[in-house]
This record gives C-alpha cells, sequence and structure tokens, in this order.
C-alpha cells in the first residue's frame, strides 16, 4: 500500500496552514501590533521622547524586509524548519535584549534582532511551506494564513496589555521571548514539512490518479532564480506596486487616529475606526485569497489597491461635523482593501516565477513591501511637522496609489 493510499482523513497541509497561522500571529503581534503599548512606560521610566521609541517600530519593519531575503535562501536551500526555529530564537533573544536594556542604543538592538528574528517566521516562510502544499486551493490557503497577522493584534494586545498593568515592562518582554519560544519553536521541529513529497504526500490532497493542475504550477521543482526574476519587469513592476501600496496603506493607518483627533472626533471614535480596518483586513486576507483562486491575482491585487485609495479619497472628505457613517466607510474599505497584500503577492510571486527559489524571490519583494510600511508613516509625520496638518498627505498617498495600481 503506498503512502498516498493511506491519507489521513485530515489532509497534512490544513495543519500547516494552522502553523503558519500562529507564526504571523507571533511574528506581527509580538513584533508590530504591540508597540505602542509599550510607549508611555518607557517613556515615563527611561525619560526618551516618543520620537526616539517609534525608531524602534520603524527598525523592526526595515530589519525584518532586509532580513527577508536572507531566510529565502535558507528556506530554499535547507527548508522551513530550520529558518523557522532560527527565527524564533533570534526573534525570542530580541525581546531578552529589550527586557534587560536601559540605553537607547540597546532598545534599537533588540528590534533589530526582534525584526531579523521575525523575517524567519514571517510572510517568507508562510507563504512558502503553504504553497508548497497547495495548488488548486493555493490562493484560499495562503488567504487564511494571512489571517493570522490580524490575529496578532486581537490576541497579542489582551495578553500584553495585561502583563504590562500587572508586571511593567520588562517582565512583559521577557515574556513574550518565553511566549514565542514555547509556541513556535517545538512545532516548527515536529510538525513543519517544507512539501508534501517529504512525507509521500501530493499539493491539496489529490490522489495518484487525480488530473494534475494546469500546466502554470506544474512542478515545484521548476522555478526562477533570484538572478533570473530580478532581470524581468514584472519583478519590478510587484515590487514598486507593494511598496507604493503599502507605504500609502501604512502611513494612512498611523496617521488616522491623530487626523481624527485633529479634526475634533474623540480617541474612542479614532480607535474604533481602527478597530474596524483590523476586522476588514482579517475578512480581506480570506476574500483576496479565494479570489485568487478565480481570477487573475495581477486584477484581485489591483481591485485591492483601488479599495485603498478610495478609502483615502473618503478620508479627506471627513470634516468636524461629517457623520459616523463617512468614517465606517473609509476604515471598512482601508481594512478590506489593505488584508489584500498578502495573499495576492504571494500568488503574484508564485506564479510569475514559481516555487523552485520562492523563499529567495518573495523575501527580495517583500523587502521592498516591508521598506514601505516602514517609511509610510515616518513620511507622514514628517509632512505634518512641516505643514500642521494631514491633507497633503493623503493627497501624496493618493498619487501614489494612482502608480501602485496600474503597476
Amino acid at each position: 500500500m503506498t503512502a498516498c493510499s493511506r491519507r489521513p482523513r485530515v489532509f497534512y497541509g490544513y495543519w500547516i496552514v494552522a502553523f503558519a497561522f500562529l507564526c504571523l500571529t507571533m511574528c506581527i503581534g509580538c513584533g508590530s501590533f504591540v508597540f505602542s503599548l509599550f510607549v508611555n512606560q518607557l517613556q515615563a521610566e527611561l525619560a526618551w521622547s516618543r520620537g526616539e521609541i517609534m525608531v524602534g517600530f520603524t527598525i523592526f519593519w526595515v530589519v525584518m524586509g532586509v532580513a527577508s531575503p536572507l531566510f529565502g535562501r535558507v528556506l530554499d536551500s535547507h527548508g522551513a524548519r530550520p529558518a523557522i526555529t532560527v527565527g524564533a530564537v533570534v526573534m525570542g533573544l530580541g525581546f531578552v535584549v529589550l527586557s534587560l536594556m536601559n540605553g537607547l542604543p540597546f532598545f534599537y538592538l533588540g528590534y533589530v534582532l526582534v525584526g531579523s528574528g521575525a523575517a524567519g517566521i514571517g510572510p517568507v516562510a508562510t507563504s512558502a511551506i503553504v504553497s508548497n502544499w497547495f495548488r488548486r486551493k493555493r490562493g484560499t490557503a495562503v488567504g487564511i494564513t494571512s489571517a493570522g497577522i490580524g490575529a496578532g493584534g486581537f490576541i497579542m494586545a489582551p495578553i500584553v496589555g495585561y502583563l504590562l498593568d500587572l508586571s511593567g515592562w520588562r517582565i512583559t518582554y521577557f515574556a513574550m521571548a518565553i511566549i514565542i519560544w514555547i509556541v513556535i519553536i517545538p512545532p516548527a521541529l515536529l510538525l513543519v514539512r517544507t512539501r508534501p513529497e517529504d512525507m509521500g504526500l501530493r499539493p491539496d490532497g489529490i490522489g495518484e490518479t487525480t488530473p494534475e493542475p494546469s500546466v502554470v504550477d506544474a512542478a515545484v521543482s521548476t522555478g526562477l532564480t533570484l538572478r533570473q526574476a530580478v532581470g524581468t519587469l514584472p519583478f519590478w513592476l510587484i515590487a514598486i506596486s507593494y511598496l507604493l501600496g503599502n507605504f500609502s496603506s501604512m502611513g494612512g493607518l498611523q496617521a488616522q487616529v491623530p487626523n481624527l483627533n485633529d479634526i475634533g472626533f474623540p480617541t474612542a471614535t479614532a480607535a474604533a475606526a481602527l478597530g474596524a480596518i483590523g476586522f476588514g483586513s482579517g475578512v480581506g486576507k480570506v476574500f483576496f485569497g479565494w479570489l485568487c483562486d478565480r481570477i487573475e491575482p495581477r486584477l484581485a491585487s489591483a481591485i485591492g489597491l483601488a479599495l485603498q485609495c478610495a478609502a483615502i479619497l473618503v478620508l479627506l472628505q471627513v470634516r468636524s461635523d461629517s457623520s459616523m457613517a463617512l468614517i465606517w466607510a473609509y476604515a471598512l474599505l482601508m481594512g478590506f482593501g489593505a488584508g489584500s497584500w498578502l495573499p495576492t503577492m504571494s500568488i503574484l510571486v508564485s506564479r510569475s516565477f514559481g516555487l523552485a527559489f520562492y523563499g529567495a524571490v518573495f523575501g527580495v519583494a517583500n523587502m521592498a513591501q516591508s521598506v514601505g510600511t516602514a517609511t509610510g508613516p515616518l513620511v507622514a509625520g514628517m509632512m505634518f511637522d512641516a505643514m500642521g496638518t494631514y491633507r497633503w498627505t493623503f493627497i501624496l498617498f493618493a498619487a501614489l496609489y494612482a502608480v501602485a495600481i496600474p503597476a
């Protein structure tokens, strides 16, 4: 009896999806979502300015982007298990450094380590292994995995908030290291298999007699190398599109709360809009993953970017006497549209360049979007300092979407 004829009742790829979901929950939940919860305690105890503290947020995203191609190469050469395990170890060590530090240099060093480790357990590794395990349902599987990003805020924010109130920032940082090590490392060592062929299985759990999917996804052993991929126009169009799109979406997201406060809306209203964006993003990730299985991923990506651009145009219309309906329209459009980036980018890369060197190719593309994510809020803040308003910042974002969509 062959391995394929002894297939388990539940396809093993779904366990891979569940673990990848968990990796993104820890990666973005601990690395990004909870960052702002530490600001007041760090400022009160260490007398740092908020600008000095927020540099750590930028460091996290820039370093995660720069380290992504490195972990992508490790994944292509040695498989997902060592890449994810090393990433979790390094990210945890970063939080240990943060729990012990007293000065800004060590604070920044801590987030260099956190960002480096996050590259190993983040979008590159998770989208790579899920893409290997699924072909016909790849978009849906990557979409479900991507929803782990939103779950990071939903799960980790209350846990970290409780620990901060109970024990302070040092113990909370150390607890985050322990959580990552316990939640990620044992399953990575025991559960992760880079490809279904490693277990004598086939993508999607198909049997030996089931017809193969389209020739586009024919073999996991085929695909362009990183050198070949970066020599093509499609690669640069993908990189430009996601760099500009994430620059604008994250810049708008971080500027939204202070902008609504400046207009005259209470913080509770701004926070509710932020929550609506998170909800919309989670739904959007699953939807756009599903959509990529049914239409060309470049069209799905363009739809997501168009929704974000529409959201920015709505935000430009918000005034002090505007109804809440306008704010909710902005939040839901932005959240749903922003949810498109990871599933559409993953499917675009795998369909355009194959899976043989997916880790390295997607890692470089992910570096582009990470740079956009890191710099968008910084530019928004600098433009506000120079002009005293976010209006021209939002106009800039709308103009960049007008470039990202056709790209």
